[in-house]
């Protein structure tokens, strides 16, 4: 069920234009100061995996494995996604509240 929310907060903020998509956009953004909180797919490649976590344990920015590429990418209506970031503090702040009430 908190999946199901978080999904559909997510679309909202992507309709909202709070939302960057993409492994390399959400590594400017974090590294830019604005991303407020991270969504990485879990079956991101090693890699891509590594970079992300890396950058958002540097620069202190949250982040959370969850789904899969195609949920990220439906919940923001794009195609399969990797990262997701948002940009927004308020939303952030409702997301990260979910994910951490379990």
């Amino acid at each position: 069920m908190t999946n199901e929310k978080l999904f559909q907060l997510l679309g909202l903020a992507a309709r909202a234009r709070k939302v960057i998509s993409g492994e390399e956009q959400v590594v400017k953004t974090i590294q830019s100061g604005n991303a407020k909180i991270i969504f990485l797919a879990s079956d991101a490649s090693p890699n891509s995996s590594k970079k992300i976590q890396d950058k958002c344990t540097f620069y202190n920015v949250e982040y959370h494995v969850i789904g899969d590429r195609y949920q990220l990418g439906h919940a923001t209506g794009k195609e399969a996604r990797v990262a997701l970031a948002i940009t927004d503090s308020g939303f952030a702040k409702k997301m990260s509240s979910l994910l951490n009430e379990k």
